[in-house]
């Protein structure tokens, strides 16, 4: 009789164990249902029978027949297990992130799909917990586009007269020291925005670490508020935001090293991502996987929702050629010749 494999640990053995069907299957089966007990998408009833020959579950009571992936961010894939699961253990265990033009080489896809797989990823990869941030906690946010400095004549022409932060996306994060960070995209840095997100995400009562932002100025009368001015120094005692620091440099050079260009209304997925990964940095590259794949049930991401800007549920109309007549036209290369808009990383 042939032994049962173990549970890889390592990258070479997750391809290993989903290549095999049954393995695929069966670990997917426990993901979905942890009783055992299997039941139908429409009825909810438990009466279901296996059907081995097309590995597909028929419900006695209603006659549906489905799939493991129904319910999951896989469902309506063409792709089977052998290469989504192996796509979900590299993007959970790629400290700066994977690229799709690297997961499509790696997996035998076209770069639009691996682009799509990654997104509804990310989805999978969003931290669901409603708990506060309580104990001390450091605050700070941060500022992610391009520089002024590496724009092109015409870019420069075109960018907004300021500072170096005029024109990128604003972002803030919140460290619990010794626990979880949460990474969001805010739309300015202004007293309103920062404060409802401290009070949404953190305990009243605890202590919290800023910088000097004027913005910070009116936490007091709810947490311990001690704020650091940078332009002194960057640690007193206890006050300081050297976590967050850390955070956001993992997360620039995931941007600039991998991704390279993104656009603004899909940086909360890849704000998910990162945070992801640094909350779970002391687990194994398993535990990780483990975690991460728990967030695959009841959630889908389907493709005319993604590429819409701001999350509506219309297509874009700007930038895809689809103004006039709803199909995609090709367009002229600066240097001659035709080619298509091209997706982000």
């Amino acid at each position: 009789m042939k032994e049962k494999p173990e549970f890889p640990e390592t990258l070479k053995d997750a391809i290993q164990y989903f290549a095999d069907a049954d393995n695929a299957l069966n670990f997917m089966v426990a993901i979905r249902w942890p009783d055992g007990k299997v039941t139908c998408p429409r009825c909810n009833s438990s009466d279901t029978v296996f059907m081995p020959e097309r590995r597909l579950y028929r419900c006695r009571s209603c006659q549906m027949q489905s799939s493991v992936k129904i319910g999951t961010i896989f469902e309506e894939s063409p792709l089977g297990l052998d290469k989504w699961l192996p796509a979900f253990w590299m993007i959970c265990n790629a400290k700066n992130g994977i690229s799709s033009c690297e997961l499509a080489r790696a997996l035998g896809v076209t770069q639009k799909t691996a682009w799509f797989m990654l997104h509804r990823i990310r989805l999978a990869l969003k931290d669901g917990s409603v708990g506060k941030l309580t104990g001390e906690v450091e605050i700070d946010e941060t500022y992610v586009g391009g520089s002024k400095h590496k724009m092109n004549s015409n870019q420069r022409r075109r960018a907004p007269r300021g500072s170096g932060a005029v024109g990128k996306a604003v972002v803030m994060g919140l460290l619990e020291r010794k626990g979880r960070v949460i990474a969001t995209a805010i739309p300015n840095p202004r007293r309103r925005t920062l404060t409802a997100e401290v009070h949404k995400h953190v305990e009243p009562g605890s202590a919290v670490y800023t910088d000097a932002l004027a913005s910070y100025d009116r936490l007091h009368s709810h947490y311990a508020h001690e704020e650091i001015n940078h332009a002194v120094c960057y640690v007193k005692d206890r006050v300081h935001t050297n976590g967050l620091e850390n955070f956001w440099s993992l997360l620039k050079r995931t941007i600039r090293g991998t991704y390279v260009s993104i656009e603004p209304f899909h940086l909360f997925r890849y704000l998910d991502e990162q945070a992801f990964r640094f909350n779970e940095r002391k687990n194994t590259d398993a535990g990780r996987f483990l975690i991460g794949i728990m967030g695959v049930i009841g959630r889908r991401l389907k493709y005319a929702k993604l590429i819409s800007e701001a999350g509506s549920h219309e297509l874009p109309t700007t930038g895809t050629g689809q103004e006039k007549t709803g199909k995609r036209h090709m367009r002229h290369k600066p240097l001659g010749g035709y080619g298509w808009n091209p997706l982000p990383a």
